[in-house]
């Protein structure tokens, strides 16, 4: 008797498939270091880990934005 083939949840992200975790990294931007942290603090459902990247990211642009820029003067003539 034919098994139909087990299908993948398609909102759970499987470390074990090295192309899954390759593609999400790509996607989302991150780093090795990064998903492994996001995924060991959050779960593994995707919807939360670009929801959690997306946080990370928006709080580094806000640290960028505290340092007082440099002041730029043009030359007047």
């Amino acid at each position: 008797m034919r098994r139909p083939k087990p299908q993948p949840i398609r909102n759970k992200l499987d470390l074990t498939d090295r192309i899954q975790v390759r593609l999400v990294k790509k996607r989302l931007g991150l780093s090795d270091a990064e998903l492994t942290a996001i995924v060991g603090r959050i779960g593994n459902s995707i919807p939360a880990i670009s929801k959690e990247a997306a946080l990370q990211r928006a709080s580094a642009l806000s640290k960028l934005a505290d340092v007082a820029p440099v002041a730029a003067t043009a030359p007047t003539s």
